[in-house]
């Protein structure tokens, strides 16, 4: 059997519809359900090599799209493009397919959206993926991400795309020289436009998250510390720009039982396939 997944739309309780993957589990079911959450400019088909392993597992997984990406809808209140706002809607789409607990994977703001979670939502919460993002960000990957994200980009076509993606992000990928690894990159992040040219799949004004005084760059060890109770796993890009080894090292002083990978020769942020991700991700979930 291989795994096998269906779209479906969820409408959120402030109006905008978000897009999901429903992955069922491939034999028998072997566990909680697990919720793959993606960082500030991606979009479910950041997890479209993930899911059919996890789901190969014998584990439903539910991917969204958070709002303002992708198939999902854009929010015409762009100051609700805020994590916590991305955290209520997650709920919601929990509380509608009847998911009473999940193993949380998220990569980036996804792995933000977590930590609120154990705070302000613990009860959902079975055990937490942190995929290279912590209770702080350096600052060098935040100017990085402020470079990019919410600027204007129209690519020509799907090659100039695939350069594009290559030029911002090989800084994460050193390794990454091929031509197909870059248009799969430009795939996942971008879309067609009716002229032919293509463009970031994301509304621009998502970036606020981002922006220079946004609360959601303010502490964040008091949500890390929610995580106190909930087997927690953080899987580090040993080359990322956002994920430091000194802040890993803090939050196993907090957190003595936090289990930790290092993917190396990858920066932020491992898309949990690599050999050391998945060998770490797959022996945490046959535990949790």
């Amino acid at each position: 059997m291989t795994a096998t997944f269906h779209s479906a739309r969820f409408t959120t309780a402030d109006g905008p519809q978000l897009e999901y993957r429903d992955y069922a589990p491939v034999g028998a079911p072997a566990g909680l359900p697990v919720l793959c959450l993606h960082g500030l400019t991606r979009n479910a088909r950041d997890f479209e090599e993930l899911a059919p392993r996890i789901a190969g597992l014998g584990r439903r997984i539910i991917v969204p799209t958070q709002r303002g990406r992708g198939g999902s809808d854009p929010d015409p209140q762009p100051e609700r493009y805020h994590p916590g706002t991305y955290v209520r809607d997650m709920l919601g789409l929990l509380g509608q397919l009847g998911i009473g607990r999940a193993v949380f994977v998220g990569t980036s703001m996804g792995g933000l959206m977590t930590m609120i979670t154990a705070a302000h939502a613990p009860q959902v919460l079975a055990a937490a993926v942190l995929n290279d993002i912590g209770p702080e960000v350096d600052a060098a990957g935040i100017a990085r991400i402020q470079g990019y994200a919410g600027k204007a980009m129209s690519a020509a076509d799907w090659s100039a795309a695939a350069r594009h993606c290559q030029d911002i992000h090989q800084i994460a990928f050193p390794r990454e020289q091929g031509a197909e690894f870059w248009l799969q990159f430009a795939r996942r992040t971008c879309r067609e436009t009716a002229d032919g040219s293509v463009v970031p799949d994301y509304d621009p004004a998502i970036a606020r998250t981002v922006a220079p005084g946004s609360s959601a760059l303010t502490d964040l060890w008091p949500l890390f510390a929610a995580l106190a109770p909930v087997p927690t796993l953080v899987i580090r890009g040993a080359i990322s720009d956002i994920l430091s080894a000194a802040t890993v090292a803090g939050m196993q002083r907090r957190k003595p039982d936090l289990q930790v990978v290092t993917v190396p020769d990858v920066g932020h942020a491992p898309f949990l396939v690599e050999p050391a991700a998945w060998d770490g991700l797959r022996g945490f979930l046959a535990k949790h």
